[in-house]
């Protein structure tokens, strides 16, 4: 019996071990188990978890991003709008074009705050007229001076103000021309320790907050001097003005296809409003609502010639001439373009006889037996009979020439009074 109840405890004992047995091995699993789920082995799960939560951050970054990417392409698409509606509209103050009455010559000055540009300054015997018209308009100096070409009705008095004023920046095409009048000029730039730039194609310059880009010459030699003119389209706001020097027929055509954008407001006619110049692809393209020539009373050239006024009546743009209104000033807020003058009558003078003197304002000088009539803008004065005569409300009337030199006048070079 008792060996039998040994048995059956032995029975009994291994079958608890047994099933202690299996119960630690479930255990076992159980912890087992969880230590894989939560437990790194060898780093490699906790590694895993990082590259996993840097993806999400990736994930979420790129979310973040996009959304982002989304307020700033809403900014930038209202910012866009604003522009639109604002047509990108920065500047300060008003813009001034003052196109000088030099007689048969160019002279442009370009006010913008406090920067200076004049473009050309009229023949040799208008130096001094130039000059006192900068001061006159609180001129001290000028950040940019462009010499379009060698020809003395363009830079004959530019030695006089390089001379007089302040000078940054002087801008000659790359060509020599063997006369006094364009050796005076290189002196005077020499002697102010200046440089001359070559103009190029494409280059842009500030002026305040207008800006002007180079448009020609385009090439580096041509038959005809007047072709390397500097063109030079000025840019303020929504305005913009084209300046075109004497360039003729060849230098537009190399202009027109440059394609560089010649699309202005205002045109200064090239070459005096000769026929050798403004054809009608160079206008078209230009497509000006106004326009200013820049010739003399009576000029020996009939400068403008009708077919060139008539290009542009076809067009409907307004005519501005200083031989008819004197001094043109053309002043811009960015938007918009106001003249100081009336648009001038279309048709050139084509007489050289001496236009009639006013009857009231004969009475005065009628019993002498010396007249003299003064250009009031140019401070000139005639003989009644010269063929250079301004016009009548450009007139001013002297009974001797002591009394014309004494207010400032000087004698007519083609008359010699």
């Amino acid at each position: 019996m008792i060996i039998k109840k040994g048995c059956g405890k032995v029975k009994f004992t291994n079958k608890l071990t047994r099933l202690l047995g299996i119960l630690l091995i479930i255990t076992m699993s159980l912890l087992v188990g969880c230590n894989e789920e939560t437990s790194p082995v060898g780093g490699t799960i906790n590694s895993n978890n990082e590259n996993l939560n840097i993806d999400l951050d990736e994930d979420n970054t790129t979310k973040e991003n996009t959304s982002e990417s989304n307020d700033n392409n809403e900014i930038k698409e209202k910012d866009k709008d604003e522009d639109i509606e604002d047509n990108n509209i920065k500047v300060n103050g008003n813009l001034e074009v003052h196109y000088i009455d030099v007689d048969q010559g160019d002279a442009i000055l370009i006010k913008q705050d406090d920067s200076n540009m004049l473009i050309d300054a009229g023949d040799n015997a208008y130096g001094d007229r130039v000059v006192n018209y900068l001061k006159s308009n609180n001129v001290t100096h000028l950040d940019y001076v462009v010499g379009t070409h060698p020809h003395a009705d363009h830079i004959g008095g530019m030695d006089d103000v390089i001379n007089t004023f302040d000078i940054g920046k002087v801008i000659m095409p790359q060509i020599n021309h063997n006369t006094k009048t364009f050796e005076d000029v290189i002196t005077a730039i020499k002697n102010k320790g200046l440089k001359i730039t070559t103009p190029k194609v494409g280059d842009t310059y500030e002026i305040g907050d207008a800006s002007f880009i180079i448009l020609a010459p385009n090439s580096d030699s041509y038959s005809n001097l007047n072709d390397y003119s500097v063109i030079t389209k000025l840019m303020y706001g929504n305005n913009s003005f084209m300046f075109t020097g004497d360039a003729e027929v060849e230098s537009e055509r190399e202009t027109v296809n440059n394609n560089q954008g010649l699309k202005s407001d205002v045109l200064k006619v090239g070459h005096h409003g000769s026929d050798t110049s403004t054809t009608p692809e160079f206008l078209n393209a230009v497509d000006p609502k106004y326009s200013v020539i820049q010739s003399g009373t009576g000029n020996k050239y009939g400068h403008p010639v009708q077919s060139t006024l008539t290009k542009l009546q076809n067009k409907n743009i307004e005519i501005y001439r200083n031989d008819l209104s004197g001094d043109i000033i053309a002043t811009s807020d960015g938007n918009a373009i106001i003249f100081n003058t009336n648009p001038s009558e279309a048709s050139p003078k084509q007489s050289t006889a001496p236009p009639e003197i006013d009857k009231e304002q004969t009475s005065n000088i009628e019993d002498n037996e010396t007249k003299y009539i003064g250009n009031k803008n140019s401070k000139i004065f005639h003989l009644t009979d010269c063929s250079n005569l301004p016009n009548k409300k450009n007139r001013s009337y002297f009974d001797n020439k002591d009394e014309a030199i004494n207010s400032g006048y000087r004698g007519c070079k083609i008359c010699k009074p």
